[in-house]
C-alpha cells in the first residue's frame, strides 16, 4: 500500500467521529486493514440478511438505506453522503443485516476491515484501538438516543409525516394494507371483539383498462376510494388493499349486518358515474365481495385477510357482481 492511499484512508478516518481519538499510529493500523471499494449508480453495497462485520465510510458519493416492511412497503431509513460512517454497529455484532444499502449516486467507499480479516481478528491484536472505537460507538448511540427522544417530544409533525409514509397508500391518500394487517392483528389480539372484513374487486376492471388505458383505471381507484369513504363516513375503516382491491372494517357486527353492509357496497360502486373518464360512454363496474367475520370464520389474521381477498376473484369467475363469505368458497 502507498503512503499517499495510507495517508488518504488515515485523513477520511481522522474526520470520521468513530476513529476521530485515535493517535496517528493507531489510524494507520486501521487504515491498513481498510480498503476503497467503487460501486457504480444503483448498485446494492449489502442487502437484508448479508452478514455484518464491516462498516463503511463514504469518501465520495450517496447511499441509501431502506428496510422492507412486513406486509407493507419498502421505506427509506436514512440517506449518506461524504463524510459520513454507516454500519458500524453490525460491525461489532456481526449479526445479519436488517436493512439494505444502495449507491444512488456512483460512490466510493472506505470498508473496514477490508476481505478477508475479521473485526473479533484486529479485536484480538490491537485490544487498545478497539475499546477506543467501541468507546466512541457506545458515546455515539447514546447521542442518538437522546436525539431521537428530542425529536420525537418535540417534533410530532415529522412522527405524523413518518405514519403517513408507511401506512397511507400513494395513489388514493387512504389507508394501505400495512396499517390494515397491524389494525386487524390488534383487533384480533384485544380478546372478544367481533368484526367483519368486506374486500371489494370490481368485476369488469380489465375492460375498463381495455377501453380508456391505465390512467383512467388509476382515475377510478381513486374515485372508488373517495366515494367509499364518503359511503363508510369513517376513514380509519377504509383500505387500499392491493390493486384494485379496496377493504372495509367493520365493528361489532352480525353476519346480516356484514352482509347487508356488502350488498349496499356493491350497488354504490355499481352506480358510480364514470362519465369524466369514459366520456359520453356509459360505463358501470360491477362489484363482487368477500366478507369474513371474526372470529366466526378465522382467528388468524393472515388466513383472515387471505381468503377474505380470494373471494371476489371467485365472485368474478361465477359471473360476477356477487356477494360470497368463505363457506361459499367451494360451492
Amino acid at each position: 500500500m502507498s503512503d499517499y492511499i495510507l495517508s488518504e484512508k488515515s485523513a477520511l478516518l481522522k474526520r470520521t467521529d468513530l476513529f476521530s481519538s485515535l493517535h496517528s499510529h493507531e489510524l494507520q493500523v486501521v487504515a491498513r486493514h481498510s480498503e476503497f471499494r467503487f460501486f457504480p449508480e444503483d448498485e446494492m453495497v449489502f442487502r437484508s440478511g448479508d452478514p455484518g462485520g464491516t462498516l463503511y465510510i463514504v469518501r465520495a458519493g450517496e447511499v441509501l438505506i431502506s428496510k422492507k416492511e412486513p406486509f407493507g412497503p419498502v421505506i427509506d431509513i436514512a440517506r449518506f453522503i461524504e463524510g459520513n460512517c454507516f454500519g458500524e454497529l453490525d460491525m461489532f455484532t456481526e449479526t445479519e443485516r436488517e436493512v439494505s444499502a444502495f449507491a444512488t449516486k456512483p460512490a466510493e467507499l472506505l470498508v473496514f476491515p477490508s476481505r478477508g480479516i475479521s473485526f473479533t481478528d484486529i479485536l484480538k491484536n490491537h485490544p487498545e484501538i478497539s475499546a477506543r472505537i467501541l468507546h466512541k460507538l457506545m458515546t455515539g448511540i447514546s447521542r442518538r438516543i437522546r436525539g431521537a427522544n428530542t425529536m420525537v417530544k418535540e417534533n410530532s409533525p415529522l412522527i405524523r409525516e413518518l405514519k403517513k409514509q408507511v401506512y397511507r397508500d400513494k395513489l388514493t391518500g387512504i389507508y394501505n394494507s400495512t396499517y390494515l394487517m397491524e389494525k386487524i392483528r390488534k383487533l384480533s389480539s384485544s380478546g372478544g371483539e367481533k368484526f367483519a372484513l368486506i374486500i371489494s374487486k370490481p368485476d369488469n376492471f380489465k375492460e375498463l383498462n381495455d377501453l380508456f388505458g391505465h390512467d383512467a383505471g388509476d382515475q377510478v381507484i381513486r374515485i372508488m376510494a373517495r366515494r367509499l369513504k364518503e359511503f363508510v363516513g369513517d376513514e380509519s375503516r377504509i383500505v387500499r388493499y392491493k390493486g384494485n382491491a379496496l377493504a372495509v372494517l367493520l365493528p361489532s357486527v352480525s353476519r346480516e349486518e356484514a352482509y347487508g353492509k356488502a350488498v349496499e357496497m356493491q350497488s354504490y360502486i355499481g352506480s358510480m358515474d364514470l362519465n369524466e373518464i369514459s366520456g359520453a360512454d356509459d360505463f358501470r363496474l360491477t362489484a363482487s365481495l368477500g366478507v369474513s367475520l371474526f372470529p366466526d370464520h378465522f382467528n388468524d389474521p393472515d388466513e383472515l385477510v387471505r381468503v377474505t381477498h380470494e373471494l371476489p376473484l371467485i365472485g368474478r369467475q361465477r359471473g360476477g357482481n356477487k356477494v360470497l363469505f368463505p363457506e361459499d368458497f367451494h360451492d
